[in-house]
């Protein structure tokens, strides 16, 4: 292996660690402040830290059969990072980090579905009576991660001789 594409590697794990030790300790933080003792904290007019187990996927899609969510999303979110390690070589460095972000979203959650069966959702945000479904870091790093990705494939490229 190349010192690149070793540095490639090592910079995706660096990254996706980060945001999974992130996630794991704002939500280690948020299962003792607001699950223990069930509470909504009022942060502003328009955000609340709530404690919501979210049993389905993506802002609770398929919530009532939580069994098959419980096999089958850690299942699909581990061979999709294993798809994006296996993509680095291919990538230009600003996809790396995307997807390294994508792959510490995806492994902070899926670390949820094994230790609670369920995903640990906080953030709550809501403005003239309509609530955004509830969330967590893991999924602002997936949302971004996504945001970076499609970012580097729909931008000009200069490589290709345009400006």
């Amino acid at each position: 292996m190349t010192v690149s594409k070793q540095s490639d590697y090592i910079r995706f794990a660096v990254i996706s660690i980060v945001i999974i030790i992130v996630d794991f300790i704002t939500k280690k933080w948020m299962l003792s402040l607001l699950f223990d003792i069930p509470q909504q904290i009022v942060v502003t007019s328009f955000f609340n830290l709530t404690p919501v187990w979210n049993n389905g996927v993506s802002f609770g899609i398929m919530s009532s059969h939580p069994e098959i969510i419980r096999i089958i999303i850690p299942v699909l979110a581990s061979l999709v990072i294993l798809y994006l390690i296996r993509q680095i070589h291919l990538q230009q460095r600003t996809q790396q980090v995307g997807s390294a972000i994508i792959a510490g979203g995806a492994a902070g959650n899926v670390i949820d579905r094994f230790l609670y069966g369920r995903v640990v959702d906080f953030f709550d945000f809501h403005i003239w009576g309509y609530h955004w479904p509830t969330f967590n870091i893991a999924d602002i790093a997936i949302c971004a991660g996504v945001a970076i990705t499609i970012y580097v494939i729909i931008r000009p490229s200069s490589k290709m001789g345009e400006n």
